[in-house]
């Protein structure tokens, strides 16, 4: 069925020209299908013939479908920007010339197809625009969402497992037990001495240290607590070996620095009218801005020989140095011997023995990279045992500083906050409890002290008396009393049992020489009496117990029967509270722990 005058009325449609003018302006000419350009042609102003509508109407919807399918094609090659539009460079690129601005008459009517993409972009941006108007809330979990905000776990924003890096150390005791421990790599000197108590049960007193030993060189000294244990043992030697074991000097010089930085052998580079008081002189060797020095004769081995040389010596923040010309501290005149740096200060064991050296109160500076070659220690000898200690302290303070008084700080200040836990408190049965009479037919509660106070004593006296009669009846224990007293103090930490007078010393020096500190053990001369080895003043000094009978009981003394103990546990209690005949109380007890 023809109609006149149709054509012209549907190419002048408003969706028929919004169409072709999308098509132009995304396609060349050649977007048009074959058909719809014949029946176009043919259906001219200069041609009145009729129009087939139904032909017409089908070439229409053709190149509709073939235009929208290009678009479509083109949309999912093309990268769109967060607003859904396309990609300057990109049209420029694909040789697709740029869309005009269309006017409003010119507006899309019909709904086009769009890509998946364009839609999700465009609803993230309306959830965008709706809660721009709410107040910002913090996302309480970051961590755990995706890079879009997305509620969604992805696999990237879980966190990563950081690889362990675990390493082995082994750790000797003084007893030769070991253990074998696995620490992390920045685990600190102390971390690794709190592991060691809790899991050899020791009581932690905060003496406990883990010493660097060099069996091959004879060579050991304390780490400090700040030192990372996996770095130091990467430059110690297959012979060489942690130990734990208790050092009691290791802050003893802030406690008592006089008897560590004695006043003939501190200097200054400015001088000063008159003595220094102890406490500005430690702050003056902690105070970086400072120049104290250490100066005195040392006995100086010499590099690749066996001779010792007596040299005038200086120990300042950037080293060690020797004078080649008697005492002159002139800058012409001194000889660099060690850098403080890349070195650590070591105490020698029986230095006569190894070295040949003049006295055995040896230390030796050691470089980090030197790993048992004895051509590159700097091995010196001083006169005295409070020489090499006023040395060596020196030394840590100037390469060390302020971290030292940090160190020595930390287990103070954990007491302080432990204090209100620690101080003991009375439970309420305790609190609850009353003196009581019972000597009549009924029991009553005794109001007045002094009364109180007779009757405990009276009720002491009766035990003794009924202690004394089983004793000569018969104990029901296995063991006599006084065969019990002259062998329960070998339970004792503080008991050592047969060891030598030389080894005695050397658990003293390893374990600290601070006044007070302690060991008992047998005698070798006389096999019924005990020795006390004391430290007092950097010096081991040895007192005899003697056994004494009274009364058909074995007591002991110190001070020839003037103070008798019924065994040596009272006579360690005695004197850890009261000073007697000894030059100073009993304070630390050399002690031995089996890991």
């Amino acid at each position: 069925m023809a109609l006149a005058g149709c054509p012209d009325y549907f190419l002048h449609h408003p969706n028929y020209q919004d169409n072709v003018d999308r098509a132009s302006a995304h396609r060349p000419a050649d977007m048009i299908g074959q058909g719809f350009q014949q029946s176009s042609h043919q259906n001219s102003p200069n041609q009145d013939d009729d129009v087939d509508l139904e032909a017409l109407v089908n070439d229409m919807n053709s190149s509709f479908e073939s235009l929208y399918s290009t678009c479509s094609t083109q949309s999912e090659s093309a990268p769109l920007l967060q607003n859904g539009q396309f990609i300057r460079s990109h049209i420029q690129t694909s040789g697709i010339a740029p869309m005009q601005p269309t006017s409003p008459r010119q507006k899309v009517r019909r709904s086009q197809p769009m890509h998946i993409l364009a839609v999700r972009r465009l609803q993230e941006e309306e959830q965008q625009l709706r809660t721009s108007s709410l107040p910002a809330i913090p996302n309480p979990f970051p961590e755990l969402c995706s890079p879009a905000s997305s509620p969604v776990l992805s696999p990237g924003s879980l966190p990563q497992d950081q690889p362990t890096d675990k390493n082995i150390i082994k750790i000797c005791s003084e007893d030769g037990t070991s253990k074998v421990v696995e620490i992390p790599g920045d685990m600190t000197a102390r971390d690794l001495c709190q592991l060691l108590v809790y899991k050899s049960h020791c009581v932690d007193d905060n003496s406990w240290s883990l010493v660097e030993y060099h069996p091959h060189l004879g060579l050991d000294r304390s780490l400090e607590d700040h030192e990372h244990v996996v770095q130091v043992q990467s430059t110690m030697a297959s012979e060489s070996k942690f130990v734990f074991r208790k050092n009691y000097a290791k802050y003893e010089f802030f406690k008592n620095p006089a008897n560590f930085f004695p006043e003939q052998i501190v200097a200054w580079c400015q001088e000063t009218n008159g003595s220094i008081p102890p406490s500005q002189l430690l702050q003056n060797f902690l105070n970086s801005s400072s120049c104290p020095e250490i100066q005195g004769f040392l006995h100086v081995k010499e590099l690749g020989r066996k001779s010792w040389k007596k040299q005038y010596v200086f120990l300042r923040r950037s080293g060690l140095y020797c004078s080649t010309k008697g005492n002159s501290k002139e800058p012409r005149h001194l000889q660099l011997l060690a850098d403080l740096e890349d070195s650590n200060i070591f105490s020698v064991i029986t230095s006569k023995k190894l070295y040949s050296a003049p006295t055995d109160f040896g230390f030796c500076i050691k470089p980090n990279k030197a790993r048992n070659e004895t051509k590159e220690l700097r091995l010196l000898c001083a006169e005295d045992e409070q020489s090499r200690t006023c040395w060596i302290t020196v030394f840590r303070v100037f390469k060390y500083g302020i971290l030292l008084y940090q160190n020595y700080k930390i287990p103070q200040q954990g007491k302080s906050l432990l204090s209100h836990f620690i101080t003991p408190v009375r439970s309420v049965s305790e609190n609850s409890l009353v003196a009581m009479d019972f000597s009549g037919r009924i029991g009553r509660v005794i109001d007045n002290p002094v009364e109180a106070q007779s009757a405990a004593m009276e009720e002491g006296h009766v035990w003794r008396k009924r202690s004394q009669r089983m004793n000569i009846l018969g104990s029901p224990s296995p063991l006599h009393p006084n065969a019990l007293n002259s062998v329960i103090h070998r339970t004792q930490p503080w008991f050592h049992g047969r060891i030598a007078r030389e080894d005695s010393h050397r658990m003293i020096i390893q374990q600290g020489l601070v006044d007070g500190i302690f060991l008992l053990r047998d005698s070798q001369s006389n096999p019924k009496a005990f020795v006390l080895t004391l430290c007092h003043h950097q010096k081991i000094k040895h007192f005899q117990i003697l056994p004494c009978e009274e009364d058909g009981q074995i007591f002991f003394s110190l001070d020839d029967g003037s103070t008798k103990f019924s065994d040596l546990i009272q006579l360690v209690e005695f004197y850890q509270l009261n000073r007697g005949v000894l030059p100073c109380k009993l304070k630390h007890h050399c002690t031995i722990v089996a890991l």
